[in-house]
């Protein structure tokens, strides 16, 4: 039932049948049902290629779908829409740009007025820059759903795109979008603990900031290969794939975080920030040189985090790194 809707429903988005809203409708309904995973991936797989090609207005909707369906379990490549809401706010920004001043909110919808000032502004530009405005709510909602239940989307898109990062300003929702496009799934990093000079390959999945990375770090660590107190069970459980209990106390911090090259990596920041050695990601743990404290909660509760420990090394395997490595910076 649900793939055989969305096969309707992209075949309405391709020729431009006015029973669009209807279908759409229509496979609104058989989501919100029981649907087998396969149909479900194949429904959302299916909407995902179709909303790339077809044009803003209609492709919107089936992005949002796709998004819908993907967070309902369906195993979808959200690759074709991300790389679709590149051009989307490429036009979006070109009619923004065009109509200068305060656009109109994209929520309120388009209007004839508007239509007609957008002609005037905009000439044979004005079709197509007018849908990608009032589209990108929708793909940036749709993009979001995708590179949060996809590891393997986030995994294959590019860490930045200007015209996105530009459209910010203009959909709130497109933040999101940025910090998933930079969570680095499936990358190692090597952790060196300056005091003892051990080391540690691990490889980070769904990490989304570096108090996430902190935590469960420390979660790894702590109590075993390095002294100190374990961390509670509830903050590494809140930073993994558990809720958030707000009758926890404050996580409080183990080390100063600081890359290769002695500069402080902010708690604040993501993994992506701390720079690469060669083709070494480095991040060296230093003595704390004050107290920090943060709530235990992911930035994206519906992104699962993960740190796994794929190497453990002796202080003498790692002779060589240490005189490479820059003294901190100084104190945070």
């Amino acid at each position: 039932m649900l793939l055989r809707v969305c096969r309707s429903l992209a075949e309405a988005a391709r020729t431009g049948d006015p029973q669009f809203r209807r279908l759409l409708e229509d496979v609104m309904r058989a989501a919100s049902g029981e649907a087998p995973r396969d149909e479900m991936t194949a429904a959302a797989n299916l909407l995902v290629d179709t909303a790339a090609e077809v044009m803003p207005q209609r492709g919107g909707w089936l992005a949002v779908m796709a998004g819908a369906l993907a967070e309902r379990g369906a195993d979808a490549d959200g690759i074709p829409i991300v790389e679709r809401l590149s051009g989307v706010a490429a036009g979006a920004l070109a009619f923004a740009d065009a109509w200068g001043g305060t656009p109109p909110p994209a929520a309120a919808g388009p209007s004839r007025e508007i239509w007609e000032r957008t002609v005037q502004l905009m000439g044979d530009r004005a079709k197509v820059s007018m849908q990608c405005w009032y589209a990108l709510p929708q793909f940036a909602r749709g993009a979001l759903a995708l590179l949060r239940y996809s590891p393997a989307t986030r995994a294959a898109v590019a860490d930045f795109d200007e015209g996105v990062d530009r459209a910010v300003v203009h959909c709130e929702a497109l933040q999101g979008v940025q910090e998933l496009r930079r969570v680095l799934d499936g990358e190692p990093l090597l952790v060196l603990h300056r005091p003892t000079r051990q080391g540690w390959t691990v490889t980070m999945r769904g990490v989304t900031d570096n108090f996430q990375l902190h935590t469960l770090l420390a979660g790894l660590l702590v109590g075993g290969s390095v002294q100190g107190h374990a961390p509670h069970p509830g903050w590494v459980a809140a930073f993994a794939d558990g809720e958030a209990d707000p009758s926890l106390p404050p996580v409080e911090g183990w080390w100063d975080l600081t890359d290769a090259h002695g500069e402080e990596v902010w708690n604040e920041g993501v993994p992506a920030d701390i720079p690469l050695l060669g083709e070494t990601r480095v991040l060296v743990l230093d003595p704390p040189s004050y107290a920090r404290s943060w709530t235990a909660a992911r930035r994206h509760p519906e992104v699962p985090g993960l740190l796994t420990l794929d190497a453990a090394y002796h202080p003498d395997d790692l002779v060589a790194w240490w005189p490479v490595l820059k003294p901190p910076v100084g104190p945070g």
